[in-house]
C-alpha cells in the first residue's frame, strides 16, 4: 500500500507541477501544491522500500521443547 500511495502522490504532484491541469482556486497555488505532493510521494516510496527491506532481513526463531519421558 505504501509504494502505491507514493506513486499516486508523485504522479498527481507531477501533473500539477507540469501544468497539465490548472485549478482556479484563489487560495491554493497549483505549483506549490504539486511540489508538496512530489516530495511526499517520494518520501512515501522511500519509506515503504526501507520498511520492506527491514521486514525481509528479520529472522524468526522457533523453539520446540519435548519432554524426555514420552
Amino acid at each position: 500500500m505504501g509504494i502505491g500511495l507514493g506513486i499516486v502522490l508523485l504522479l498527481v504532484g507531477l501533473v500539477l507541477v507540469l501544468g497539465v491541469v490548472n485549478f482556479d482556486i484563489s487560495f491554493i497555488d497549483d505549483l506549490a501544491l504539486g511540489w508538496i505532493f512530489v516530495i511526499i510521494g517520494a518520501l512515501a516510496i522511500i519509506l515503504a522500500l526501507v520498511m520492506n527491506q527491514q521486514r525481509s532481513r528479520s529472522t524468526h526463531v522457533e523453539e520446540r521443547r519435548y519432554e524426555s519421558g514420552r
